[in-house]
């Protein structure tokens, strides 16, 4: 088992796990239940983290992730389809479902 990476929230770990695991790599978060003693630690060692379960898997787990966080645009953009506005974390629109351009 082999440290992947850690980050401030849960939420961005779960995804990242939620990205792996879609594509067949098993992982686990640690340090999901720490944030409760931040202060009495240092911040960065009470963030979660996740670990690959296959030490092989490990240099695709990383490029997934690096993918992961530069798929989804970061500006707010207009809907092609529908002219909606979504917000920059979103890579599709939530009203009808089409691509950012």
């Amino acid at each position: 088992m082999k440290k992947l990476t850690s980050a401030e929230t849960i939420v961005t770990i779960t995804h990242y796990k939620n990205v792996l695991e879609a594509e067949g790599i098993r992982c686990e978060i640690r340090n999901q239940h720490l944030g409760g003693i931040m202060g009495e630690m240092p911040v960065f060692e009470t963030w979660p983290q996740l670990w690959v379960a296959n030490d092989l898997d490990y240099d695709r787990a990383q490029q997934l992730i690096e993918a992961a966080d530069t798929e989804s645009p970061q500006e707010p953009w207009q809907c092609g389809r529908c002219n909606e506005q979504n917000e920059g974390q979103f890579s599709v629109c939530w009203n009808c479902g089409g691509a950012a351009d």
